[in-house]
Parts: C-alpha cells; structure tokens; sequence
C-alpha cells in the first residue's frame, strides 16, 4: 500500500540509486509486482534475504508483501553452522543470496536460493501480479532475529498494522523535496534498514545504498550523491567524525543525521556536532521489536543541550529524548511498579508499533500491551530518557546499581582514551566490582592508575575501576552494540 501511494503520487520520483539513471517509484512497484508473482509460484512460506544493500532489497521486500508473505533478511556475516540454522527455520522459503552465500549454505529441505543477480534478471519473465494484496494488519510483514548478544537470537515478528503505525506516526507523506537523498548503510537485518527504506518510500526521498560501511566510502558517497539525510549506529559516526577531522573535508548537501542502536559517547556527539554545524542531528532510540524508533532527541535538543550553561541541560545531550507521542512508557521496578521521574528501572513501552512477538514464543507483552525492554533507563523532570544499559548489564556493587554508560563517558572525555567500556566482575565483598576495558590514542601511555585518578576525582569512589585493562579494540557487532558479554567472560577467565 505504501509503495502503491509512492508510485501515484510521485512515480516519476527517482526511488533508488543515481538521480539520473536510478530506479523510479514506478518501477519500483512494477519491480515488486513481477517479483511477487515469482513468490507465488514458488509455492514458498517466506522470503529470505542474506545479502548487502542493493537494488534487490527493496524490491524483494514490497514484493514478499504484496504476495502476502513474510520477509526475513539474515546476517551475512553469520559463520556457516549458525546461518545454516537461521536459514533452515525460515523453510519452506525462497532465499536471495549474495552470490558467495550459495557456496556456503546447502538447498534442499524446502529452501531454494537464488543469487541476487539471478533473481532481478529474471523479474522480467514474470507478468506483473493483480492489485489485490490483501489489507489484513494481522499477517506478518517481517521477521528479524534479535543480535543475540544475551542468547541465542530470536526472530522477532513485525506485522503490518506495527510497521505502517511507525511509518504514519513518523512521516509525512511526500514530505520530502525533489533533491533529497538517504543515505541507508545499515545492514538489511537492521530494524532501522527496514524502517529507512518504508520510510524513505512514504517521503519520496531517493535512498542511496551502500553495500558495507567505512567511514572513507560513506564520506566520499554523500559528496558524490548529494546526500541530505541519513542514519548511522554510534560507531559508524564515531568513525566518520575521526575521517572528517583528518580530511578537514565538509558534507556541504547533509541536512538531517539520525543515530541509535546503541549508546552515544557524549565527547563523539559533541565533537560532530560542533564539525557539522549545518546539520540537524536526531538520537533514535527504539528496538527491533518496537518497529524501530520510540524516543527521539531532536535538533533543537541538540542544540540546547550543547549551549546550555547548567549540567542537567547539559546533560540531556546524553538522553535519547522524549518519547514519541503514539508511544507510552514508563519506567518499573523490579516488582512492575510505576517509578517516579529521576529513579532509574527497566523500561516498559507500548503502542500500536509495538510487537513484542516472537516466532513460535509465546507473546513477550502483557494483558495491556506493556512490553518490557530489558533496557535499565530514568525519566528525568522534563521526560527525556536516560539509558542506562541492558539489565544484564548494570553493575551491582554492594548492593548499588552502577550505569556502566556513566563510567564509559568519563573515561572517553580523556584525552588519551578512544574507547572504553565498564563492566562488573564477581567480588567476595561487593558482590561485584567495576572493570574497565580501555582503547587508548595510538602512542599513548596513560595508565591504569592514571585513568583511575581521573573517574575519581569525577565520579564517586565506588565507581572507580577496581581493575583497568588495555586493548587495541573493542568487540562490536554488526549493528555497533557493545559485545559486553564476551569482554566480561575473558575477564572473568584471565584473558587479556
């Protein structure tokens, strides 16, 4: 239905790729029509999809739903045994691979794979499908597995009626101008690569694909493209910020700079910020099973947050906004009561994007539609959010919660740190104790002891690191969350 409004109401509109030789919205629908009717003959349960950012991605998309069902992108980057099992549970599917994908995984027991490159050229020997999808909300329109980065990953059921309630809540309909561009360069089995392309598509905004980030392609791409808008995780702009500063280059076309995923280092926004003045910059904080974005802090937020001259205010550059207002949330202790503004719980959200459904799970909301996040956050006065982290992930000492976010930005704002992550270790006398994981500026020196003094002499004392460790890197994802869990095992185990 989206895409049908697009094709109406701006079909001449470049939908994909170059302004001049790109894919037009009507295209785009003529795509997706012949790519259903090749669903449909398949004969297949779902649609799959292990492959980088292309052309192939949108059509696949809108075709599986005109066909009525469900879409499922896998990571690419999966080892063969575990995407073996992802793609298995998908079964009986139809699977669009990047062509080294089919080397890797076997076909048969209801899978057929195809390559990307066989799949759009064979869009042509299908007739294009009749206009009678059907408009039930309840059918399923995407399945995403969770990162799995405190278990096994889970796919997570997006139905329709959550994906068009975020994009209606969110978007005005061919709100974009003629020259606008998005620049969509996180991966396909991102929440957020999903909720670019629909949104993209309700705007009218040209969507430019990257493949694979770096740092150096994405600059070079939103010159070369004339890029407007855009969404990165905090470690791609981390790393954009780091190109930009080397270059003393501009993005002289950027308007609009969305960012989520994860926590922000308060020094990384602040220093982009500052390097693109032009630029309206928005915190997304939202989750795979919340369709996306449900807390947003705005430019104007950015901006006052920046100029501000008291700590709350400046503060808030470190939230991730105020709720969005089809959204409810509350923050709830450990027995579901409601806290008051200032106390930090588990977040508790619901509304119409809000699935918290996962296959063949039983339903993770309640009998109102509460879903809990498992993400520890705090309302402040004002109502902006403050995430904490993962439950798992606070830090218990003595019987206090430490936000290992707070301890993570003050080791950042050395000058000698890159990167820095907080963690809690077993202790016999606290129960846990602070460790602190650090990437130091190359050349540099700075101690343990050092680094210590400096959370000190910030912090209060029980947040100083009891244990300081020294690494070259830190372990990300793909979709740039902080892999805690691994750093707290090799600790726990003596690695360093």
């Amino acid at each position: 239905m989206l895409l049908e409004m697009a094709s109406g109401g701006f079909g001449e509109r470049t939908a994909l790729g170059d302004g001049r030789t790109g894919l037009t919205y009507s295209a785009l629908f003529d795509r997706a029509a012949r790519a259903a009717t090749l669903f449909e003959k398949e004969a297949v349960q779902r649609v799959g999809f292990i492959d980088v950012n292309s052309e192939a991605l949108p059509i696949a998309l809108y075709g599986s739903a005109w066909a009525g069902l469900p879409f499922a992108p896998l990571n690419y980057r999966l080892d063969q045994e575990h995407l073996e099992v992802l793609a298995h549970e998908l079964a009986p599917a139809l699977v669009i691979c990047e062509p080294s994908v089919i080397d890797r995984l076997h076909a048969g027991e209801g899978l057929r794979l195809v390559s990307r490159h066989d799949f759009l050229s064979g869009l042509d020997d299908h007739e294009p499908a009749d206009h009678d999808w059907s408009m039930d909300p309840e059918e399923i329109a995407v399945l995403l597995f969770t990162s799995g980065t405190s278990g096994p990953p889970k796919a997570a059921v997006l139905r329709h009626r959550h994906l068009v309630s975020y994009v209606l809540a969110s978007v005005e309909f061919m709100g974009a101008g003629e020259d606008e561009a998005t620049l969509v360069s996180v991966p396909p089995y991102h929440v957020a690569g999903m909720a670019a392309i629909l949104s993209a598509t309700y705007a009218g905004r040209r969507i430019v694909q990257l493949p694979g980030f770096d740092a150096g392609e994405w600059v070079e791409l939103v010159r070369e493209q004339g890029v407007t808008h855009a969404m990165v995780v905090p470690t791609m702009l981390a790393r954009i910020v780091e190109r930009l500063e080397a270059d003393r280059g501009a993005l002289g076309t950027l308007r609009a700079l969305s960012y989520g995923g994860g926590r922000m280092p308060l020094s990384v926004i602040e220093r982009a910020v500052r390097l693109l003045p032009q630029v309206d910059f928005v915190n997304a904080y939202g989750l795979t099973e919340t369709s996306s974005t449900i807390a947003l802090l705005g430019p104007d937020d950015h901006r006052e947050a920046l100029a501000a001259d008291d700590e709350a205010g400046r503060r808030r550059l470190a939230s991730v906004g105020r709720p969005l207002p089809a959204v409810d949330l509350e923050i709830r202790d450990e027995t579901g009561e409601a806290l008051p503004p200032g106390s930090y719980g588990e977040i508790h959200v619901r509304g119409e994007q809000v699935s918290g459904e996962y296959l063949g799970r039983p339903a993770a909301v309640d009998a109102e539609g509460w879903f809990a996040t498992r993400d520890s956050g705090m309302l402040d006065e004002e109502g902006f959010l403050f995430l904490e982290g993962r439950i798992d992930d606070v830090i218990i000492r003595g019987g206090e919660n430490l936000s290992p976010g707070e301890i993570e930005d003050c080791l950042v704002a050395h000058g000698e740190v890159v990167d820095a992550a907080a963690v809690g270790l077993a202790d016999t006398q606290w129960g846990e104790v602070v460790a602190a994981i650090v990437v130091r500026v190359p050349g540099s020196a700075v101690s343990g002891e050092e680094l210590q003094r400096w959370v000190r002499e910030r912090l209060r004392s029980a947040k100083v690191p009891a244990r300081v460790e020294f690494r070259d890197e830190l372990p990300y994802n793909e979709t740039g969350k902080l892999l805690r869990r691994v750093l707290k095992a090799e600790l726990a185990a003596g690695a360093t």
